[in-house]
């Protein structure tokens, strides 16, 4: 069951990222670090994911911004990039559940 929800979570990053709720976005980052934390495979995929979103965050928040969310600070080629791992790290997860469930 636990699987399902990861699963959840790490197709509904891009979505959000994509679908302007950038910020909210935050929110299945965390449930895909307290499944990276409790299992080793993922790890890497994971900390690129968490980079990916916490850089942009970070500059919003301590730069000298005007936005007035995190969807309107990022450019398009930067909400593409983090799109686009998050996709990478989607694939990766559903890959190795499918791997998992072989066995």
């Amino acid at each position: 069951m636990r699987s399902r929800s990861v699963l959840t979570a790490v197709w509904a990053f891009p979505v959000m990222v994509l679908g302007g709720f950038a910020f909210l976005a935050g929110i299945p980052v965390a449930v895909i670090i307290t499944h990276a934390i409790r299992q080793r495979v993922l790890r890497w995929w994971t900390v690129a994911l968490t980079t990916a979103y916490v850089v942009p965050v970070a500059v919003w928040l301590l730069g000298p911004s005007d936005a007035p969310s995190l969807t309107k600070f990022m450019s398009p080629a930067l909400t593409a990039v983090v799109a686009a791992v998050g996709v990478l790290v989607a694939l990766a997860q559903t890959n190795t559940a499918r791997q998992v469930a072989r066995t």
